[in-house]
């Protein structure tokens, strides 16, 4: 156990988005480490900042950098020392840390289902194809129109309750969430419709909350040590290396998933081109332990069988 413990007149400082689900995932976080070390609650700070992402709600998040905008000003203000940890959805991170910073700590994984999100009921391959279907993520976008060609797919930005509202308002006839955060918000009377990875891989490290510290706060690290779920890190070490090889980005439609299977790492990858005509995949299957390998020649397979140039022609065209 560490030798100093946050306390109420030296809290630990938690930075955060402001959305629901950003606070969710900071009050777990809180609410482990408090339990972990028997803290109240006061012993933490919860640190509200606002990111770029967030504030910029009217264009897609290809036409405004891209997924660090969920990431950047929280760095920084790391960094800068005005919080101790960052804690992130990791579908969210790009997969280089700013120096000076590590991500090494992971809770346990949630769901990692996509859903769809209807009042009108339907699985996917039963809707009909005059429904309009809302998402801001390229690759849903892309597998739904290699699925389903007919569909129309819209531009449909905002945290999980703006999308709702949005649905509701009918902009459009059905959206997809993550299952992971529909379960963290408690929102159990939404109307979804879970979808099997096999039918729709989920984004690289759905469903996991990532903890960011500075490299050399050592106090920080041994507390932090105390709610790390080695099994999480283990699948989202093949996921990201998976990533980074594929030098993926919010403007390529990239899926992949790790799992365990026969005492032994499962890694299912996919990568699409934006307007879904055309998809490569593949599974690859190692040691546990080498699951950052298994990411990077899972990566190198596909893309010497889609191209060399398949992700560079693939990325989206601003119109």
């Amino acid at each position: 156990m560490p030798q100093k413990r946050p306390s109420p007149q030296s809290p630990l400082k938690i930075g955060t988005r402001g959305s629901p689900l950003a606070l969710a995932q900071a009050t777990e976080t809180r609410d482990r480490l408090a339990m972990a070390f028997d803290l109240p609650n006061e012993a933490f700070d919860i640190v509200i900042i606002k990111v770029t992402g967030d504030m910029i709600q009217d264009r897609p998040l290809k036409d405004i950098g891209g997924k660090g905008l969920f990431t950047r000003e929280i760095e920084e203000d790391l960094l800068s020392e005005k919080i101790d940890i960052a804690v992130h959805s990791m579908k969210d991170m790009p997969v280089d840390q700013p120096q000076g910073l590590i991500l090494d700590t992971y809770l346990p994984r949630e769901d990692v289902r996509d859903a769809l999100i209807s009042n009108h009921g339907a699985a996917l391959d039963q809707l009909d194809p005059s429904t309009i279907i809302g998402t801001s993520s390229l690759r849903r976008r892309a597998q739904i129109l290699y699925k389903r060609p007919d569909l129309q797919v819209i531009e449909f930005r905002g945290n999980v309750q703006t999308r709702l509202r949005k649905l509701n308002a009918g902009v459009a006839g059905c959206t997809f969430l993550a299952m992971a955060g529909l379960n963290r918000l408690c929102l159990g009377d939404v109307p979804r419709y879970p979808i099997d990875p096999q039918e729709m891989l989920p984004a690289v490290a759905q469903g996991a909350i990532g903890i960011e510290r500075r490299e050399d706060d050592t106090y920080v690290a041994g507390l932090l040590e105390a709610i790390h779920d080695p099994p999480t890190a283990q699948k989202l070490a093949a996921e990201r290396s998976f990533l980074a090889t594929l030098d993926g980005s919010c403007e390529t439609p990239i899926a992949g998933l790790a799992d365990f299977i026969d005492g032994n790492l499962r890694l299912r990858g996919q990568i699409l081109r934006p307007d879904g005509s055309e998809m490569y995949a593949d599974t690859f299957v190692s040691p546990i332990e080498d699951g950052a390998r298994l990411g990077h020649e899972m990566a190198r397979t596909l893309l010497d069988h889609a191209g060399t140039d398949f992700l560079k022609d693939s990325v989206f065209q601003k119109t």
